[in-house]
């Protein structure tokens, strides 16, 4: 065999070697990302009521992990406009879902809305903190977001009650989640001051006039992603 052929050889085979590795490279990145999934639990505010659902806070910071973390998380909404705890809790039992390696709680403003028990909130929101600790297998998986001011909202505070009245009841829903995401060290983010920084900025709000805008969605994302990178370490 001439050296010509031999050195072709060689060649090809180097080229083959180094295909390989690469396919190989690519493969288990992909496995991995397959690993991560993202149940969110809500109402409204987590379906993005009134606006496009990749615009809903959910999807954005799915997006948001994909491109800082390269991490995908399957995401799983459980969600609907007008739900209250006991809505969230019948439909977590009827759809059962499977362990999640992220999952998100922002639940309560449709118990105030509709002037229930606080004390039935009380036993439900922890029954549901409970809950989201079991699916995700940790508390440290966990990321808990305060509920909203819609009384600052033309519509909200227009037509839904005196806007002074609603900010008092949801401070203290709000109080109530926040202390206990404190008794159990799980992650609370505040998003209700940026509902009233905003106000009824045009920008800031849904064609609804209630709900928030994809705009000031992205700004609740900005608070929750660093979180989220964190438990997908």
């Amino acid at each position: 065999m001439s050296k010509k052929i031999i050195w072709i050889l060689i060649f090809f085979l180097q080229l083959f070697i180094c295909c390989s590795s690469d396919t190989d490279v690519d493969t288990t990145t992909e496995e991995e990302i397959k690993k991560f999934s993202f149940l969110a639990l809500g109402d409204s505010y987590t379906i993005g009521q009134g606006v496009e659902q990749n615009k809903s806070w959910p999807f954005q910071l799915r997006d948001s992990l994909q491109n800082t973390t390269r991490k995908i998380p399957q995401l799983t909404v459980i969600a609907k406009t007008g739900w209250t705890t006991s809505d969230l809790i019948q439909a977590i039992e009827q759809e059962d879902p499977e362990s999640h390696d992220l999952v998100s709680l922002l639940i309560g403003v449709n118990n105030q809305f509709q002037n229930l028990e606080l004390s039935e909130f009380q036993q439900e929101f922890t029954l549901l903190l409970n809950t989201a600790v079991s699916l995700a297998g940790n508390k440290n998986k966990v990321i808990v977001i305060s509920i909203p001011d819609y009384g600052v909202t033309p519509f909200g505070g227009g037509l839904f009650g005196d806007s002074v009245t609603i900010a008092k009841e949801l401070n203290v829903y709000n109080a109530y989640i926040r202390q206990q995401c404190l008794e159990q060290d799980i992650s609370f983010i505040d998003v209700t001051t940026i509902s009233r920084a905003f106000q009824n900025a045009p920008m800031a709000l849904a064609p609804d006039n209630l709900h928030p805008s994809g705009f000031q969605y992205s700004e609740w994302v900005k608070k929750i992603l660093p979180v989220a990178e964190e438990i997908l370490k």
